[in-house]
């Protein structure tokens, strides 16, 4: 639990401040308590005083005070015209002690609140930020729903301890031990007979705290399992209603649903059991105190006194319940923060460089030598030795899972050779900020991610503010101002999620705008064109032939239409170089790309 609340400092401590202030008001709050007690007390005893008895002065009261409780004390049989604004002021310490408290109570929340809020927004964003910050490998071995629900489920427990908890922790021990010491100080004996039974308010604290722990745990994995069957199900909308899935969906949500009631209503139970269980000792306290009164005392407290005494302990109970639930919220908070520190934890496979290398990519050769690369256990690319020279168009090609793919992905360096390296301009990328590295690579995939924004935002992110004027020069490069300039809002309209209201040549043209605007030396195509119809492609490919004008670029290929005149074609097969060279000299060699050629070929005719 110490390692739990140390690291939950870290994100509180920027806010000591207010955090302190929270815990001063609490404290505050927590004195408003006993000081209201007493003042009820006070003026009742006042109030309903016996007429004929002798002024008597109050224990505890300062001597500077004495003489105005004397004063309303007069007034209270005087009908409460001679002393009429001592009496007024006497009964207004009631409101007063109330406001105080409320004040008290008011400003603790605000300040833990804020407090809570602003560290908890930290937390999600340094972990958010963490996560982005991962390689490649992390992203395909995790899911999006369960990275999800740790950012943002597990982040609230913390909230809830920060804001709910540290005010419990500080106000309630207060309260507890200023009622208990007032009444102490007033009724030694009956306050310590009612309290004989406080020892077995542990009891249920002690019973329920690892069941809460091990339910809050699978609570939150089952969380995370139910946010992502809700990722799948609304990313893949399309194939879930072209299969008519939406049953079978809504089944599995049920289920997942369902599997998290057990773990749910454990918590409660062991919340929740709890208050009434400290309700009944307290009520049996406050029984064994008046039985005392009544048969063992010598001499008998006033109707009043018991009342005091019986308001008071359950008055004082209230707190040691919240003191109770506030166990069960930190076994909460501590089983959910398991996960978002573990993944903080998380190190990052493809490090940064110590002491970072400057990449100059313009007008470099890449260079690939005696590479090796695994996912996990299984090999994917073996001995590859390859030399892109500044300028030049290879392209790879090869059948799926050859390894195309992964060899893009380790020179954008999203993720680290087993054996070997890749060089640009004699610089190995292992020594390269990964920053300076991708500033310098533009990408055009298949599937182009483009975000719910406007289409001028979307090219935008290629080179953030850019001006106006060059965000139009990339997209007529990209041959994307015609259709532009046809909709409603023109460069302003929002394509929303993934560009949906855009068909698949569009959301083409848009990315590679994109890739324009950033200018850089180096040019990836991952299958850029693959996807799209005839037409489509021909305007798709004539804004890519534009954009790799004096770039070195490595294109993908399925269609081998469109690197016939490519400078390097490379075959790749079961993750080895099979054969490289141009167009005319492959189809010599009657190898593999002579192959995939004649059957694509062949198939159209």
């Amino acid at each position: 639990m110490t390692e739990f609340l140390r690291q939950l400092w870290q994100f509180a401590r920027p806010y000591r401040l207010r955090l302190f202030l929270g815990v001063v008001t609490g404290i505050l709050a927590g004195l408003m308590a006993p000081l209201l007690i007493a003042t009820i007390t006070l003026v009742s005893s006042l109030v309903f005083q016996t007429g004929d008895a002798p002024a008597k002065a109050i224990p505890g009261v300062p001597a500077f005070v004495q003489p105005w409780l004397d004063s309303a004390r007069a007034g209270m049989g005087s009908g409460l015209r001679e002393h009429f604004l001592a009496v007024i002021l006497l009964v207004g310490t009631i409101p007063l002690a109330m406001l105080l408290a409320r004040v008290m109570g008011y400003l603790n929340t605000y300040f833990l609140q804020w407090t809570a809020i602003r560290a908890v927004t930290d937390l999600r964003t340094k972990l958010f930020s963490h996560l982005l910050g991962l390689s490649a490998g992390f992203f395909n071995q995790s899911r999006s729903g369960e990275l999800i629900s740790r950012i943002m489920n597990d982040t609230y427990a913390l909230q809830t301890v920060i804001s709910s908890a540290t005010s419990v922790i500080v106000r309630d021990p207060v309260i507890l031990i200023g009622i208990l010491g007032y009444l102490l100080w007033r009724q030694p004996m009956m306050t310590l007979i009612s309290l004989v039974v406080l020892p077995l308010c542990m009891i249920p604290l002690a019973i329920y705290s690892r069941k809460i722990r091990r339910a809050s745990r699978d609570l939150q994995s089952q969380s995370a399992d139910l946010m992502q069957v809700m990722t799948e199900a609304f990313s893949g909308h399309r194939v879930v209603k072209a299969y008519n899935l939406e049953n079978v969906v809504t089944d599995e949500f049920r289920q997942t649903a369902r599997k998290s009631i057990g773990n749910y209503m454990r918590i409660i139970r062991a919340s929740e059991l709890s208050s009434p269980i400290i309700d009944f000792l307290a009520a049996i306290g406050v029984a064994l105190a008046l039985l005392y009164m009544i048969y063992i005392a010598r001499s008998h407290p006033n109707a009043g006194d018991f009342i005091q005494l019986a308001g008071s302990i359950f008055y004082m109970y209230a707190p040691l319940k919240n003191l109770t639930r506030l166990h069960n919220q930190l076994t909460q908070a501590r089983a959910a923060s398991e996960r978002v520190f573990e993944l903080l934890a998380t190190k990052n496979s493809v490090p940064e460089p110590a002491a970072p290398k400057m990449l100059h990519a313009d007008q470099a050769d890449i260079v690939i030598e005696n590479l090796d690369f695994n996912y996990g256990e299984k090999p994917v690319l073996r001995n590859i030795n390859l030399t892109v020279k500044a300028g030049q168009l290879v392209a790879l090609v090869g059948a799926s899972g050859s390894g195309k793919t992964t060899l893009t992905n380790l020179l954008l360096r999203f993720y680290d050779p087993a054996r070997g390296s890749v060089k640009i301009g004699g610089v190995d990328l292992r020594d390269v900020r990964t920053f300076d590295l991708r500033n310098q690579i533009a990408v055009v995939a298949q599937e182009n991610i483009l975000f719910n924004d406007t289409i001028r935002r979307n090219i935008e992110l290629g080179r953030l503010g850019a001006k106006d004027e060059e965000i139009v020069a990339a997209a007529k490069h990209a041959h994307a101002l015609e259709f532009i300039a046809q909709k409603p809002e023109g460069f302003d309209t929002v394509i929303g999620e993934k560009g949906v209201s855009l068909s698949g040549g569009q959301r083409q043209r848009i990315a590679i705008a994109r890739a324009v605007l950033k200018n850089a030396p180096i040019l990836v195509l991952d299958e850029a064109t693959s996807a799209l119809d005839t037409e489509s492609e021909r305007a798709v490919q004539t804004a890519l032939d534009e954009l790799m004008k004096g770039r070195t670029t490595i294109c993908i290929a399925h269609r081998l239409s469109t690197i016939l005149h490519a400078d390097l074609i490379v075959v790749l097969d079961e993750g080895r170089i099979a054969e490289q060279g141009r167009h005319e000299e492959l189809l010599k060699r009657e190898g593999i790309y002579q192959k995939l050629y004649e059957l694509q070929f062949k198939s159209k005719s």
